[in-house]
């Protein structure tokens, strides 16, 4: 089929032509509703998502309840890639965090295609290196950037999966997904709106000002951008 056809999602636009017609007849098209658990903490999934549009939320719940988030997925990935490639369990909650599609799959035709052929398993691997990276940015993000500069970057991921149109968050929300006290996600939202940069209101932020979004947003934006397009890449 060729790539113009395939839906539009990094792994199947990568796949070798043989292992992506192999596949093709058992994907199913699925919408993503907002704060759907596809796969929750510890379990095996048994289908793997990979979204055309929207995005997939990768968060980590505490035992004092809180969760915050690690990792986002969108048409640059999927979730299940680590299973497909031999795990036993999926270690976190995967959660739609904006609506769209998605191309649903058995896990165990893609583990059965990665099996017996190198191309695909590299294709998985590199997503898992690519998804690692931007866990781990984002755990120094957290320790050692300000409020500012991670909401700032944090925006600019969600306007890449969710597009230019408002996007549906709350503060309540945002402080939650970065681990932060809503009062201070507040204080800095309000500063953004006074200088042109978002606008607020009734639980969505429009970006106003994408070029001093990025001048806001920290190091970390960049150099998550960087890794995936260095593993992402076609090869």
């Amino acid at each position: 089929m060729p790539l113009m056809q395939r839906p539009p999602n990094y792994l199947l636009q990568a796949l070798p032509a043989a292992e992506f017609d192999a596949l093709h007849p058992h994907l199913k098209t699925i919408e993503m509703v907002r704060e759907t658990v596809l796969v929750a903490a510890g379990s095996t999934p048994t289908q793997v998502y990979l979204p055309h549009s929207g995005a997939i939320s990768i968060t980590v719940r505490l035992s004092g309840g809180q969760v915050v988030e690690v990792a986002t997925i969108g048409r640059d990935g999927l979730v299940g890639a680590s299973v497909a490639l031999g795990a036993d369990i999926w270690p976190s909650d995967a959660v739609v965090l904006f609506p769209g599609t998605a191309s649903v799959l058995d896990l165990a035709k893609l583990r059965a295609v990665a099996d017996r052929n190198v191309t695909v398993r590299n294709l998985l691997a590199r997503h898992e290196l690519a998804l690692f990276a931007q866990a781990q940015q984002s755990a120094a993000c957290n320790a050692s950037h300000s409020v500012e500069a991670r909401l700032s970057r944090w925006l600019l991921r969600a306007r890449e999966l969710g597009g230019d149109q408002a996007l549906p968050l709350t503060q309540e929300f945002l402080g939650q997904m970065m681990g932060v006290q809503r009062n201070a996600i507040s204080i800095v939202a309000h500063q953004l709106q006074q200088a042109g940069t978002i606008r607020y209101s009734r639980g969505q932020i429009a970006i106003a000002n994408v070029e001093a979004l990025r001048k806001s947003a920290c190091e970390c934006y960049h150099a998550v951008k960087a890794a995936h397009d260095r593993l992402l890449s076609p090869r």
